[in-house]
């Protein structure tokens, strides 16, 4: 299997001034290749230029521009080249599938924050210095940075890549790795309930409360915005100091709530699957939640529209898109996935409407948003909990089914 490690290094002045210069570089090349297809797509003869003719091109481009380009290792920017390519093609895949197509667009340097080594030893090397007791990574054009490696890399390193988030710059490794020892079964079986009140309930009935890192730092985010805002609209390169120090301190509060619900999710991850041989969840479709209500207009007056209750889907979207649904799940299954568990995704539909106790499913049946009180048989619960406790059947009838 294949595992990712994430460490911060931390490289000094002309090392920092080095991988900024190899980012602006690698920019250059994506958005030249990208101007090149297009140019070459608009002419008359409609010509589709691939990776293969693009790659063949390097060898001149690092002679032409032997300080800039010829600084860097072929073989990422051969990687830089892909990049593109994969964006094209899923430009493509959209369009046949009838999708908003997207077509790739030119990065800005301040929006080109990754580049990637595809293998460890060609142009870059992972712990360069194993003499010495603090690690290092080699880079081509740049030297040997520190790294501070908090936790041992299990395995060997297949690629490496260079990130930038504000002013921290990160080394990013995927190692193959045996499969991992499954953990020792529990016997225990549990389903779960995503809410905004609560982050989750189980079926045990218990609750994990939802922490709302955007909500608790709404007022500072929104404070720093305001102070952004007071500065004209210029180019990264024109901006005053106190201009970039705002741009900062917008981009470090994001960054620090997107932190915070990366562990927050891993720690709740990390616990069900410690506890649990199957956990079983609702298949949410988090893109068409959050979607905007269409406008409706108003047949009596040209031009209006009616209230479409807008306003109040931007508040829960916000609050869904604050709870990170779609990274909790997607951690949790990789996690099972390597301790052994199963996860099971089922139907969401009708799961808080439909009475544990009888059976009877109706939308009277959950008069509030807790409160669950079957109209039929006069059972009472939270609405989460039974939520939870239906996801868990349906869950154990699929497990059932698989297993024939």
């Amino acid at each position: 299997m294949i595992r990712a490690y994430k460490f911060l290094m931390r490289p000094t002045v002309g090392q920092t001034q080095a991988l900024g210069e190899m980012l602006r570089d690698h920019c250059a090349l994506y958005n030249g290749a990208l101007q090149e297809r297009r140019d070459a797509y608009r002419h008359v003869s409609r010509t589709s230029i691939k990776y293969r003719q693009q790659s063949a091109q390097l060898k001149e481009i690092r002679a032409f521009d032997p300080e800039c380009q010829g600084r860097w290792s072929f073989s990422s920017q051969q990687a830089t080249l892909r990049r593109l390519d994969k964006a094209f093609a899923a430009f493509f895949r959209r369009v046949k599938s009838g999708d908003t197509p997207g077509y790739p667009r030119f990065r800005g340097v301040n929006r080109f924050d990754t580049v990637d080594f595809p293998k460890d030893g060609d142009g870059c090397r992972w712990d360069s210095t194993p003499h010495d007791r603090t690690t290092r990574v080699r880079f081509q054009g740049v030297g040997h940075v520190k790294v501070n490696q908090h936790r041992p890399v299990v395995g060997k390193v297949r690629t490496v890549g260079v990130k930038r988030e504000g002013k921290r710059w990160y080394v990013i490794l995927t190692a193959e790795q045996a499969e991992p020892e499954p953990l020792s079964p529990t016997g225990s079986v549990i389903g779960i309930d995503m809410g905004i009140a609560n982050f989750l309930a189980d079926s045990n009935g218990e609750f994990v409360p939802n922490p709302r890192h955007g909500r608790q730092a709404a007022a500072k985010l929104e404070s720093a915005q305001q102070a952004l805002s007071r500065f004209p609209r210029v180019r990264r390169d024109r901006r005053t100091k106190n201009h970039q120090k705002a741009v900062q301190r917008v981009g470090d509060l994001h960054r620090k709530v997107r932190r915070q619900r990366l562990d927050h999710a891993h720690k709740t991850a990390l616990d069900l699957v410690r506890a649990h041989d199957l956990i079983a969840h609702e298949d949410l479709r988090i893109r068409n939640m959050v979607k905007a209500p269409a406008p409706k207009p108003d047949p009596d007056r040209p031009g209006a529209f009616l209230p479409n209750g807008a306003a109040a889907k931007a508040g829960l979207n916000k609050s869904i898109n604050d709870a990170g649904w779609g990274v909790f799940l997607t951690i949790l299954t990789s996690k099972a996935e390597s301790a052994g568990r199963e996860v099971i995704a089922v139907d969401p539909r009708n799961t808080s409407r439909t009475c544990p106790k009888c059976g009877h499913v109706a939308a009277e049946n959950r008069p509030s948003q807790d409160i669950f009180h079957c109209v039929s048989c006069g059972h009472r619960a939270h609405a989460d909990t039974v939520g939870a406790i239906n996801v868990l059947r349906a869950g154990l009838v699929r497990r059932d089914a698989r297993q024939g």
